[in-house]
């Protein structure tokens, strides 16, 4: 990220490179880091399961909160050096950032949580979910912004909800003199459903766990 600040020009469409490059690639190594982990936690903590006050959830909430925490601080480590050499500035809304990137890790968790209630049904699932996480580059539109594109593509774009917490972020770092689009009761609704749906899929294969241990 810094290399690429010091290589290529300071703006692009009238944007400053180095802040759009990291609101693209935290957001890119939350999302990733979430679908990714999640499915696999099972595996390395089963022994765990052999306590009646410990269940699936338990270790899918634990590995939510560890990946949640560790990319949350990575951002902020990332966004203190950008600040200190001069390639961003202070957020114009930190309110809007916060809210951003929680409501990414919300919608981004319960998506998780619906490949990780499958995969646990599907064996096939498990070898998707790496190929999940590459869809997830041009899924996520972190790597353009909603203003550029025709006002057809802009409004396919917008259906995704990863779309909406990562404008939020660009509007609060940037500010509102840089165009953004989001849609906040949209994006919470599709978290809403997805971590609903993904509850209920991991708490109804607890007794494939138990019948494969």
């Amino acid at each position: 990220m810094v290399l690429w600040s010091f290589t290529k020009p300071a703006y692009e469409h009238g944007i400053r490179l180095a802040p759009f490059v990291m609101t693209a690639y935290m957001s890119l190594i939350l999302m990733r880091h979430l679908i990714g982990y999640l499915a696999g936690a099972l595996q390395g903590n089963m022994g765990l399961l052999y306590h009646r006050q410990i269940g699936p959830l338990h270790i899918f909430s634990a590995r939510i909160l560890l990946e949640l925490a560790g990319a949350t601080i990575a951002y902020a480590i990332v966004y203190v050096f950008l600040l200190a050499i001069g390639q961003v500035s202070l957020p114009s809304n930190y309110l809007l950032l916060y809210a951003g990137w929680f409501l990414l890790a919300f919608i981004s968790s319960g998506f998780a949580l619906i490949l990780t209630g499958l995969a646990m049904r599907f064996d096939v699932m498990e070898r998707l979910i790496g190929l999940i996480g590459y869809l997830m580059i041009p899924l996520s539109g972190v790597f353009t912004m909603v203003a550029w594109l025709p006002h057809g593509f802009r409004h396919v774009l917008l259906l995704l909800p990863f779309v909406h917490p990562v404008e939020m972020m660009r509007s609060a770092v940037f500010g509102e003199f840089v165009k953004t689009y989001y849609d906040i009761p949209y994006a919470l609704a599709f978290g809403l459903v997805f971590n609903v749906a993904g509850l209920l899929l991991v708490s109804s294969a607890r007794h494939l766990i138990e019948t494969d241990s």
